[in-house]
């Protein structure tokens, strides 16, 4: 887990955001942004994050979404493991040219996983609309269907990380109905995967919470617990 933060200032900081940010009608995501210094995205191009992590967590607001791409005996175990849709290859390519439908596709469900020897034949389908949205399937070998259902489950805790052109993560980590103690565990989660992937905890130059409309909130860190 990570280290940089000063836990108990974070946990206050973490009450207060969720006591004076104002109330919404709905029940509001928590997101984190966390600033990153000396990372050169347009000379080091391999240095943007694009990770799955799983929150000890899952968000209380809605249910985290998981759709499977496959056929036979994959699809059945797919169906049995409780995957919020079943998708057969024929399916994407019966929608070959319709962006649209290729966009409500990607917008409605969290995370794809897909065959992985059926994802060759319909990722130029799916490439150009997944691809800028994150959506782009985790692959799985039809050998190791025995592995879906805690595949999909892990998913459903789960979150993804990106980077784009700027050294800049922004995540959502939970809700505002949570503790600010799984708050923080899910924070911790997020920032343990970006210290592991620049080995120097140090290149965290600011880390903020806010509700989804709502102000950022900055959470004090430190570097005095290095190993």
């Amino acid at each position: 887990m990570s280290q940089v933060l000063v836990e108990d200032e974070v946990l206050k900081v973490i009450s207060e955001m969720l006591e004076k940010s104002p109330k919404r009608r709905f029940t509001e995501a928590v997101d984190v942004i966390i600033l990153l210094r000396g990372i050169d995205l347009k000379r080091d191009p391999n240095a943007k994050i694009n990770e799955i992590v799983e929150l000890p967590h899952p968000p209380k607001n809605r249910p985290i979404k998981v759709a499977v791409i496959g056929k036979g005996e994959f699809a059945v175990k797919a169906k049995e493991a409780g995957a919020d849709r079943v998708i057969e290859p024929e399916e994407i390519e019966a929608l070959a040219g319709n962006k649209r439908a290729l966009k409500k596709l990607a917008n409605e469900y969290d995370f794809f996983i897909a065959q992985a020897d059926i994802l060759p034949r319909i990722v130029r389908y799916i490439g150009p609309v997944f691809g800028p949205r994150n959506k782009m399937p985790v692959n799985l070998p039809a050998a190791a269907v025995s592995q879906l259902p805690a595949m999909i489950e892990k998913l459903r805790r789960s979150v993804r990380i990106r980077m784009k052109d700027q050294p800049v993560v922004h995540v959502k980590v939970g809700s505002r109905n949570m503790t600010p103690e799984e708050l923080l565990d899910n924070i911790k989660a997020v920032l343990s995967v970006i210290e592991r992937k620049y080995e120097d905890p140090s290149k965290i130059s600011k880390v903020y919470v806010k509700t989804t409309m709502g102000p950022a909130y900055e959470l004090p860190i430190s570097y005095t617990k290095r190993r």
